[in-house]
């Protein structure tokens, strides 16, 4: 069966997809460029931990950083791909990718994404890839961050068109999608639960459990 055959049958099996979803191309590598600091990589690793501790009995999500999204309608690896600094896709099974390919995943675009900002990167983040998520993704909440100057913004998709998402008295930012605050905390940009409550790393918890048995008098290096 020709490639233009098989397009034509998943086509007409996928009836339950919208008719203005994008189809990409399928089975592709990642396409984006490394990270452009270490306080980037950082950031994009720190929200990955948390979100996957927080979530770690949930099989129903994908989160990635620095990975590519393809939605070229000629499914092209050359063109039409964009590669979020953090997403997340809800409603979906949880298993390694190569990159985010529409077409293999359900019509699916981020229900999340998270921009890290830079001088190189602010302008296209603010402006470009803005009306992208908006107009094309549909990406219901978009946030960005500037490591740096600690600039923090989000948007929520309210009738086609993304509204500014309103800080509350400590300055978070709430996710609809995640049910989840986003902040700053030491200069980070964090997660915290919907009573306020930073979401911890692995390395925290432990840390505060430590401390606590050390009130105690335990030593949590005797435990086994």
């Amino acid at each position: 069966m020709s490639t233009v055959q098989k397009t034509v049958e998943n086509l007409e099996i996928s009836q339950t997809i919208a008719e203005d979803v994008i189809f990409p191309p399928s089975d592709l590598y990642s396409n984006e460029p490394p990270v452009e600091t270490e306080l980037h990589l950082r950031q994009i690793i720190l929200l990955l931990t948390c979100l996957e501790w927080l979530w770690r009995d949930r099989n129903d999500f994908y989160a990635a950083g620095n990975l590519t999204i393809y939605y070229s309608p000629s499914q092209s690896k050359s063109k039409d791909f964009r590669g979020p600094d953090f997403f997340v896709v809800l409603g979906t099974e949880q298993k390694s990718r190569k990159s985010w390919v529409v077409w293999e995943e359900k019509g699916k675009y981020p229900n999340v994404i998270v921009e890290i900002l830079s001088k190189k990167t602010a302008d296209t983040d603010k402006g470009l890839k803005k009306k992208i998520y908006q107009d094309t993704f549909r990406t219901p909440d978009y946030f960005w961050f500037d490591p740096y100057t600690l600039e923090l913004a989000g948007f929520h998709l309210v009738d086609g068109m993304y509204q500014a998402i309103e800080p509350n008295e400590k300055g978070y930012l709430w996710s609809q999608q995640l049910q989840l605050y986003l902040g700053c905390y030491q200069e980070k940009l964090r997660f915290f639960t919907p009573e306020e409550k930073l979401v911890n790393t692995p390395e925290e918890r432990a840390e505060k459990l430590a401390a606590k048995l050390r009130e105690l008098n335990i030593d949590p290096d005797t435990i086994e």
